[in-house]
């Protein structure tokens, strides 16, 4: 895999970023730390820093030659709330907080391509690298660009990465089209009557309402979908009662739902609504849902994706770039950055069959060091590619 030698030069320092990073996680809008490092790093390769865009989110600068082209890079900097059950020496140092999801190995890829092309200058235009906070549910990808992102930095083409631990290390996905899906709340909140255990007849349970509202809310995508269409209705809380002899008077349910197509989106919307209702009426009682709509689906563009396969092939190798595969129902609020401008969301691979093949989001992931030089280089070529001199 040809990495740039010059990356690979500093494959160890970016390694000791990615790990510190990773042993000081922060949630989303409170990046403080990690801002402050990637803006140190970012000046002293001499990369212009716009800070405080979206509160603890920055963007880098470096113009080259006389060309109006320019190109947008993004990393996510934030952690998920979650305890991270890793032993290594290089684990979390912040209670309830963990790099779970990558996202220091994000920063730090980009970093290393920010380094080498501050050096090497091998481009002729503008790279904006656009470091992103709160991607894990507070949408700071569309706070970034409400607060002008586009309008103060203008890109021609913005893109993205990635890690993926069920694709091979040396590996990346890079499809056009609808990638990832969109991401809505769920909450529902089943009132009953309370009473003693012994006597339910005296009492309207909300546990036995709830639980038929989550069986019948399956039938949504087995019986109201196009079974050619894709959803995900999940619920995953079930929150009711204080004893084993007491029959609650309030239950809440709270879930997700993933579509791809607004029809779709507003079917399962609609359906959820008269489930919930009509359930609970048949009990005699009430529940209502709030339905919150969130990130929307991540939709490539197909031009950009066309050259992201280009850039990824020339460091990976052709056999290497799967430019066919199916959209996955996880989400991103890079989607946001993909209204506002042509780009690209590329998923490269860490897996390595061992540690680095655990999935995201579990307590004991840890983001795969050895695609560090992949990532940068990836980057770094993409810029000299659509912008050469």
């Amino acid at each position: 895999m040809p990495i740039i030698n010059r990356i690979a030069d500093f494959h160890p320092e970016l390694t000791a970023t990615r790990r510190d990073i990773h042993a000081h996680p922060e949630l989303g809008f409170q990046e403080q730390r990690t801002s402050e490092m990637v803006a140190q790093q970012l000046q002293a390769w001499g990369i212009e820093v716009h800070r405080g865009i979206a509160g603890t989110g920055l963007v880098g600068v470096l113009r080259n030659g006389s060309s109006g082209r320019s190109i947008g890079f993004r990393a996510d900097m934030d952690c998920l709330p979650m305890e991270e059950t890793n032993d290594f020496t290089y684990r979390s140092t912040n209670a309830g907080k963990m790099h779970a999801c990558g996202h220091d190995g994000h920063t730090t890829m980009l970093l290393g391509a920010a380094r080498y092309l501050a050096e090497t200058k091998n481009f002729d235009g503008t790279v904006h690298f656009i470091f992103q906070p709160a991607e894990e549910g507070g949408g700071g990808g569309r706070v970034m660009v409400e607060e002008g992102l586009f309008d103060r930095f203008p890109c021609d083409a913005v893109y993205g990465m990635h890690n993926t631990p069920e694709l091979p290390l040396g590996e990346a996905r890079i499809v056009a089209g609808p990638v990832l899906a969109a991401a809505d709340r769920i909450n529902i909140t089943v009132h009953g009557k309370g009473g003693h255990a012994s006597r339910p007849q005296s009492c309207i349970d909300p546990v036995l309402v709830g639980a038929h509202i989550v069986v019948a809310v399956q039938s949504i995508v087995s019986r109201s979908m196009d079974p050619l269409d894709s959803a995900v209705i999940s619920i995953c809380q079930f929150h009711a009662g204080s004893a084993g002899n007491v029959i609650p008077e309030v239950a809440e349910l709270n879930g997700t739902v993933r579509t791809f197509k607004p029809e779709v989106q507003d079917m399962v919307e609609a359906r959820l609504h008269q489930i919930v209702r009509a359930t609970a009426e048949a009990h005699g009682t009430r529940a209502e849902l709030s339905f919150q709509r969130g990130y929307p689906p991540t939709v490539n563009h197909a031009a950009q994706t066309e050259r992201a396969a280009l850039a990824a092939a020339a460091v990976l190798g052709e056999a290497k770039v799967l430019r066919h595969a199916p959209p996955r129902m996880g989400a991103e609020d890079f989607s946001y950055m993909l209204l506002a401008r042509p780009g690209c969301f590329i998923g490269i691979g860490q897996g390595d069959g061992g540690r680095h093949s655990v999935s995201l989001h579990n307590p004991r992931y840890d983001f795969n060091d050895d695609l560090i030089p992949l990532g940068s280089s990836l980057f770094a070529r993409l810029a000299e590619q659509e912008m050469p001199r």
